[in-house]
């Protein structure tokens, strides 16, 4: 005789540790089954885009530091190509390596971290996260010698970046390089074969290549549905023509196609800093790192929108210029926002406990999904 049941709607977050303080699911169950989930975006009250158009073009970097601080490199990146999109800037050929170099470390850092709190939201799983959460300290040192910071890095600057790399920085990075392969292929001997993280993320949390596309993701969501779409390479920008890299495409869309195309992507960032760190050495060690600009810019009357490959996805800014120091418009595509959004498709119908594998899965700041 079948049970009776009735379905319960329950509250997932903001206080569960996955959620990040200040995003909330509201999901109604049968049983285990998830039947509707409703997400909630919490505010952290920070307004960034409101209060960019109130200061100068250059005051405005620091905010795309805090926008993803888990890959603060990009946002600086991202603002600062449209700025010189908007004012016709040419950026040193040194500074352009600089930047690919930093960005493509930022990626490690961001998918090492990624990968390691999707699989601690798996449970019972916290030694990958801790061994993943060591190498990014390692690329985080090398942040620190080159600007002085460790998590808002405020580096990169409209024109170039905001000075050259010390002497000791190219030998630590080398020997960073040579060494970091052992490291991964230690993840890969502990994870690969794990029979709990393939039986938890095949076949879960699908989205089809339509979906995806549809719902405008971009990133790493994106390339695991087998969509293959990579700014870097179908709409380049800095120096990414003149290197050589893969894009990492999956074929399922589901959670494990998200964790493998991270992990793959980790290991195509380093073949680009690699290659990036050849070629800036063959440079003059004098080269110049920053362009001749007027220490107050004034962009002509027009709008802009310029975006890069972060390691979330694509992280645009679109600019309107007035003719005065500020911005009359100042808004960011967020990937994190764009990628969230098509949360419920992915759960509906799922068991609960692979819905946070799923949200874990998108890899969201959430400072960056709320501006």
């Amino acid at each position: 005789m079948p049970l009776k049941t009735e379905l319960v709607t329950v509250n997932m977050g903001p206080h569960h540790p996955s959620t990040h303080g200040v995003f909330r699911m509201r999901v109604t169950l049968d049983g285990e089954v998830v039947r509707e989930m409703e997400p909630m975006f919490g505010y952290l009250h920070r307004g960034i885009e409101k209060l960019a158009e109130g200061r100068t073009y250059t005051q405005n970097i620091p905010f795309t530091d805090r926008l993803d601080y888990v890959s603060s490199m990009a946002g600086n990146f991202s603002y600062c190509l449209s700025v010189e999109k908007l004012m016709g800037i040419e950026v040193p050929e040194r500074a352009e390596y600089l930047r690919v170099i930093m960005c493509e470390l930022q990626r490690m850092v961001n998918h090492l971290i990624a990968v390691g709190f999707f699989l601690n939201d798996l449970g019972a799983m916290m030694t990958p996260l801790l061994l993943m959460w060591r190498e990014r300290e390692k690329i985080v040192d090398l942040f620190e010698m080159a600007c002085g910071q460790r998590l808002l890095y405020n580096y990169i600057r409209i024109g170039g970046v905001s000075q050259d790399v010390p002497s000791e920085f190219v030998p630590a990075l080398e020997k960073f390089l040579d060494d970091f392969p052992g490291y991964f292929q230690e993840f890969e001997d502990l994870l690969k074969g794990n029979e709990i993280l393939q039986a938890r993320t095949i076949g879960t949390g699908v989205i089809s290549a339509r979906q995806a596309i549809n719902a405008s993701m971009s990133g790493p969501c994106l390339r695991a549905s087998g969509v293959d779409w990579d700014l870097r390479r179908d709409d380049s920008y800095s120096i990414y023509d003149r290197l050589n890299f893969d894009v990492i495409v999956g074929k399922n869309g589901d959670n494990y196609d998200r964790y493998r195309v991270r992990m793959a992507e980790i290991m195509q960032s380093h073949r680009i800093v690699r290659q990036a760190l050849a070629k800036m050495t063959d440079l003059s060690p004098v080269s110049s790192v920053r362009a001749r600009i007027p220490k107050v810019l004034r962009p002509p009357k027009g709008e802009v929108y310029a975006a890069i490959e972060a390691p979330k996805g694509e992280m645009g800014f679109y600019l309107v210029s007035d003719g005065s120091a500020k911005p009359y418009r100042w808004h960011v595509r967020a990937p994190d926002f764009i990628n969230l959004g098509v949360l419920r498709d992915m759960v509906v119908g799922s068991k609960i406990a692979d819905l946070i594998v799923t949200f874990g899965s998108i890899d969201i700041c959430l400072a960056s999904v709320d501006r």
